[in-house]
């Protein structure tokens, strides 16, 4: 076995706790601390090997770990400490700690490191520029994107390439300015940079998720012309539009559309059909596409049972409900505790005792904590 192996396999060890008792709180975090404090150590001995730091998963998900419990100071420790080594003159290396950083919604460390390249030997292109504008879109600075584009044109003299202009149109979509994200736009086409599918598709979500129907149009209509083909997501973003503007009929069409180009739909685009028919109180299409979903052998999601299982217990149809929680037992589904719990009380509200007492049961063996009220 080698050294990195060895490395990863003493990392993931260090999660593996017994569930045989439960302390008290204060003695379950004195604990956690100790154990992330020595996942941290155990890193920074690991990050000695080469093969280890090659590993940029294993970096994600021991950083995506510290996230969790808010160890900010940990997470700047063990990205701080691989300055001690050659891979720091890499740019794809460097690039992927700035990334991190912004994960960890970091973004004034993820800026020092990337004002500190020049001084660690490692050159600066548009690749860590876009992980430094990536950075500041997942650490939600938004206000900070403007300022970016402006200051390192100008001060590094970076061109920006199709990655570039997407990111950024995706910062000012998130942030609800549809204005300025066109206007990115306007500039790429000008710079003679042609934006690619996740660029369209980023200008579609947010146009027509944010009830700009008619823009979208528009901004589909200059897809097609740029010979840019629509995939499932493109015609997924429609249909949300669609559906929660209550345009069913423009739906199912839209939906007939995909299909002669040869599109399968996915669990986001029956999670449409489904939540629209709902917004619609029509409950009869909302099973039929719950059904055709699952003749189709797509997994619905927690979403669709957020919404189709709430619907069916309003409506009385607690027994189409039940299956649905058997099947979410049996094939090992996700679903909130709290949904399946309306089902359960719906069944008490109709004095079928019986019936909620085995929901209850079934779900705890499942790791559901279901309660009869």
């Amino acid at each position: 076995m080698s050294k990195s192996s060895s490395a990863c396999g003493r990392l993931r060890g260090i999660f593996k706790r017994s569930t045989s008792f439960r302390p008290p709180a204060a003695a379950t975090a004195t604990k956690k601390r100790g154990t992330l404090e020595k996942m941290v150590s155990r890193f920074k001995k690991c990050s000695e090997s080469s093969s280890f730091r090659s590993r940029y998963d294993i970096y994600a998900i021991t950083v995506k770990r510290l996230i969790k419990y808010n160890r900010l100071p940990m997470i700047n420790e063990i990205l701080d400490h691989q300055k001690n080594f050659p891979d720091m003159t890499n740019e794809t290396f460097t690039a992927h700690l700035i990334y991190l950083y912004g994960k960890a919604g970091m973004f004034d460390d993820a800026r020092k490191l990337f004002d500190e390249m020049p001084d660690l030997k490692c050159p600066r292109t548009v690749f860590s520029f876009n992980a430094l504008l990536s950075a500041c879109i997942n650490a939600r600075r938004f206000d900070e994107i403007k300022k970016l584009l402006a200051d390192f044109r100008s001060e590094l003299g970076i061109t920006f390439d199709v990655v570039s202009y997407s990111i950024a149109i995706n910062g000012f979509c998130k942030m609800g300015d549809l204005v300025s994200a066109e206007m990115v736009f306007d500039e790429m086409i000008k710079s003679d940079v042609e934006p690619n599918l996740i660029t369209f598709n980023t200008l579609l979500n947010g146009f027509y998720l944010n009830g700009k129907f008619a823009d979208g149009e528009r901004i589909w209509s200059r897809m097609v012309e740029m010979n840019v083909v629509p995939d499932v997501r493109s015609y997924n973003a429609k249909l949300h539009a669609l559906a929660l503007d209550n345009r069913m009929k423009e739906a199912i069409e839209l939906v007939e559309e995909m299909r002669d180009t040869g599109l399968e739909l996915d669990v986001f685009s029956f999670n449409a059909l489904i939540r629209g028919f709902i917004n619609g109180e029509d409950l009869e299409e909302a099973k039929q596409w719950y059904g055709e979903m699952r003749r189709h052998g797509c997994e619905p999601n927690r979403v669709t049972f957020q919404f189709l299982i709430p619907f069916l217990c309003e409506k009385g149809d607690v027994g189409f409900a039940v299956e649905i929680c058997e099947e979410i037992f049996d094939k090992k589904w996700h679903a909130r505790a709290e949904v399946l719990q309306l089902v359960v009380n719906r069944l008490v509200m109709e004095a079928k005792i019986q019936d909620a007492e085995k929901l209850v049961k079934d779900g705890q063996k499942h790791k559901y904590e279901l309660l009869m009220p």
